[in-house]
């Protein structure tokens, strides 16, 4: 099978990554489509990646899958468009703004029988597999704590727009590592205490965030999500994640196999760091393009990722009141409380 791949809006920052990955991939990257007040932007992408770009509705006639890369409020717009045209879909994270959004569409791509993903590249990180592996060998023994940072430059545009983006860092950044948790360890967020704030930028959203949360095995997890990284870095950002256990600790740097590069020449000088290792992304577009030809789901499925738009979400709550909130367990088709009785709302 000649599987056929397009992006649907470039509104994202990762869809330049996504392109070269599907360029590089043996799936056939056919074009990409955007609604018409951000077409121009599109056109000019489609360009630069080398392939067409399609009105919505002739590209969805045209491939098996599609990656959503447009901003988080037009996410179910997108996904919906495509569920309707039988197109299989890769979203990107987080599945949408609000858990009444993320759950109709996963309920819009399961009635269509298509498949939804969401794009959480760490869980092809090699780092977080070697975690990941350590943890179902037992060797770091009974897990007791977790501590993690996603701290990066702030990314301006629509993402400090909260009608667009639906939040700040919180949603932009505390979704990966969280995800990443709930892959390692199989245990899901019972409670969130949030502090967070807008302290290095004049925006409208929140650019500081550390939420303290609880597993539902009792493991405390904590982690710093903030747009926190100067424009002036020498790179984007971290992902880190640190697991201690009665018998061990393992320490995760997820991009920190770089070196230094310094330059005093050209209209860029200064120093930068230079990442050499294997890039998650080409896991992440790898996994899609294989799971819409073989007809099964992603890795990472919109059910998987409601859990995360409901950490999401109690954050915000418990940022709100200056208190604990309790994490809601979704479900596709309602919400269950988090009591563990199964009853619905």
């Amino acid at each position: 099978m000649n599987v056929k791949i397009g992006i649907c809006s470039t509104a994202h920052l990762h869809a330049d990554s996504y392109a070269a990955c599907l360029r590089e991939s043996d799936a056939e990257f056919v074009g990409v489509t955007e609604h018409d007040d951000r077409a121009d932007d599109a056109q000019a992408k489609a360009a630069e990646y080398g392939v067409d770009f399609y009105e919505p509705d002739e590209l969805l006639e045209r491939v098996d899958g599609v990656v959503v890369c447009s901003t988080n409020a037009a996410h179910r717009d997108w996904v919906e468009h495509a569920a309707d045209a039988g197109v299989d879909i890769l979203c990107e994270k987080p599945l949408a703004p609000s858990i009444e959004d993320a759950e109709q569409m996963v309920e819009t791509c399961r009635e269509a029988d298509v498949h939804l993903g969401v794009a959480m590249p760490l869980r092809f990180n090699q780092p977080v597999r070697n975690a990941k592996t350590a943890l179902e060998d037992d060797a770091l023994g009974e897990l007791r704590f977790l501590s993690g940072t996603n701290r990066g430059q702030m990314p301006g545009g629509w993402f400090a727009d909260p009608e667009q983006a639906g939040g700040g860092a919180v949603t932009d950044h505390s979704v990966h590592l969280v995800d990443a948790v709930r892959w390692m360890t199989g245990e899901e967020v019972a409670e969130v205490y949030a502090e967070t704030g807008t302290r290095f930028h004049d925006i409208a959203v929140e650019d500081v965030n550390v939420l303290s949360m609880e597993l539902t095995d009792g493991t405390e997890f904590v982690l710093d999500g903030s747009w926190s990284k100067p424009d002036e870095w020498d790179n984007w950002g971290d992902a880190t994640l640190r697991l201690v256990g009665t018998e061990g600790v393992v320490s995760i740097d997820c991009f920190g196999q770089t070196i230094k590069q310094t330059r005093d020449t050209d209209d860029d000088p200064g120093i930068r760091s230079v990442f050499w290792g294997s890039n998650p992304d080409e896991g992440l577009v790898e996994d899609f393009v294989r799971a819409v030809e073989a007809d099964r789901p992603p890795l990472k499925t919109g059910a998987d990722a409601l859990e995360d738009v409901a950490v999401v979400e109690a954050a915000y709550e418990s940022a709100e009141q200056s208190a604990p909130v309790s994490v809601e367990r979704p479900t596709p088709k309602g919400r269950v409380v988090s009591d563990g009785s199964g009853t619905e709302e």
